[in-house]
């Protein structure tokens, strides 16, 4: 059975799998295939799924995630599962979302290409669509905070644009009713200090973008992995934990380097001269899985291989053979600074005010999507080394824009990028460049907005984090 068709075979559910059945979405995703695979997946057929992703230029898209901290208005305590629950109703019935439900429980809305999910924590992620310009991602953006603040204000609860919970611990934070969140929970202690906060109290803002060509990925791969510390230092807006400063600009940054190192990082192997997609497709089948999804069900495999599935070898589910939905599955459980599924994810910004979530995809587009702009960038950072991209991924978080860099400071590789990234939005000719305005102040001022808050913090708030709830309310 040739790739093509199989692939075919493995797409039998529509929209990423998920059928309708009268307003509601009869199986959460993940998803299982419908027709079972009549031979077994082979590497080729793995990388065949990535190579699938080549777009030619006409047909690129922005798709945009956002994720925010939902907080009852009168006590600033995070939200429970029932308030959540009540608030996708109230999304869904007044605005025609099709709810998601696994186990009786609603946990997600889906409308079009547009979804809304739910982070371990509760943190309200909207995964936009595709989409093909900066003013309909905009767009997007502000309809869906609109939505959810109609619903949101007559309950007395609001959300929050950042990227640390700036107040409670861990234990004050509710745990959604999703069962890879379980085996996950279970997991992130044996790999890490840190991966609880991560799923628990952390927000972030990222972009999603095609490629044309094994080539481009490459190319936009390499310049998005050099350039995520510049983002992260742009962005940073984490700098508060349980009521005080934390010591970072980024925590959520900082967290990810002491998550689990086997699926997260800079990933030095895309700049050898042997990347492409099957180099890619070898480094995931080695890093390790958390579940399998069958009969409605998730199976715990923490600690096996894709490698060990493939072979029929997971004791915990024995003689079951992946489906490119596994594959596809597997591969959202990777979290290194930019992430390849069928497009390029920029995976390095903190969750920020609106203004913000329309700035990220304008900062990428323009450097990205611009043949000019990502040769300038490619030429930049050809000459840095592994060690000075890892020493600005663990620095950065740190000290953000004052980053010592070479003869100079990140700000000044910020200045550099900046321009390139307008330059490039000017090309594109759909008069975007105003998207850039809030980078612009950031990176003219050399202030991050985590200094900024930190600032307000020492003065105006007299060293309480409460107002932060004010200041950054969507």
């Amino acid at each position: 059975m040739a790739v093509a068709s199989r692939l075919a075979v493995a797409r039998v559910a529509p929209e990423g799998g998920v059928r309708r059945r009268g307003g509601a979405v009869a199986a959460s995703p993940p998803t299982e295939e419908a027709v079972q695979m009549t031979e077994p997946l082979t590497k080729e057929d793995l990388v065949a799924y990535l190579v699938s992703g080549c777009k030619p230029k006409e047909n690129w898209r922005i798709g945009t995630e956002h994720e925010k901290f939902g907080f009852e208005i009168d006590t600033l305590r995070p939200i429970k599962y029932d308030q959540i629950r009540d608030i996708l109703n109230g999304i869904a019935e007044r605005f025609d979302w099709d709810k998601i439900v696994e186990e009786n429980n609603v946990i997600g809305l889906k409308q079009g290409k547009q979804s809304i999910s739910l982070e371990p924590g509760g943190q309200f992620e909207l995964s936009g669509a595709p989409l093909e310009t900066l003013h309909q991602t905009c767009a997007e953006v502000n309809s869906h905070l609109y939505q959810v603040k109609a619903v949101g204000e007559e309950m007395g609860i609001g959300f929050l644009g950042i990227g640390f919970q700036p107040k409670w611990g861990l234990s004050d934070i509710p745990i959604m009713p999703k069962g890879r969140y379980g085996i996950m929970r279970n997991y992130m202690p044996k790999v890490g200090s840190l991966g609880l906060d991560m799923m628990f109290r952390t927000c972030t803002v990222q972009v999603n973008l095609d490629f044309s060509s094994e080539q481009d990925m490459i190319r936009k791969f390499r310049a998005g992995l050099a350039l995520q510390p510049i983002a992260t230092a742009i962005f940073a807006n984490s700098p508060f934990k349980e009521g005080k400063p934390n010591g970072y600009l980024s925590l959520r940054s900082h967290i990810w380097t002491d998550t689990d190192n086997n699926r997260s990082g800079m990933l030095p192997f895309v700049f050898d001269d042997s990347f492409g997609f099957e180099r890619y497709v070898d480094y995931a089948l080695d890093v390790p899985m958390y579940f399998v999804y069958r009969n409605k069900k998730y199976i715990d495999c923490t600690g096996m291989s894709f490698r060990d599935f493939m072979a029929g070898k997971l004791p915990q589910a024995p003689g079951e053979l992946p489906t490119l939905n596994d594959w596809e599955n597997h591969l959202t459980t990777i979290f290194p600074e930019v992430r390849l599924k069928r497009y390029l994810e920029m995976r390095g910004a903190d969750g920020g005010p609106w203004r913000r979530l329309c700035a990220l995809p304008a900062f990428w587009v323009g450097l990205l999507y611009d043949e000019e702009s990502l040769q300038s960038i490619i030429d930049m950072t050809s000459d840095w080394t592994n060690e000075e991209r890892e020493m600005l991924r663990r620095k950065v978080p740190v000290t953000g824009l004052n980053t010592p860099f070479r003869d100079g400071y990140v700000r000044h590789l910020a200045e550099e990028v900046l321009q390139l990234s307008k330059n490039g939005l000017e090309r594109r000719g759909y008069k975007e460049v105003g998207f850039l305005r809030e980078v612009d102040a950031v990176v003219t001022s050399g202030v991050t907005p985590a200094e900024k808050l930190l600032n307000l913090y020492e003065t105006k708030w007299q060293r309480s984090v409460d107002p932060v709830f004010q200041e950054l309310l969507y």
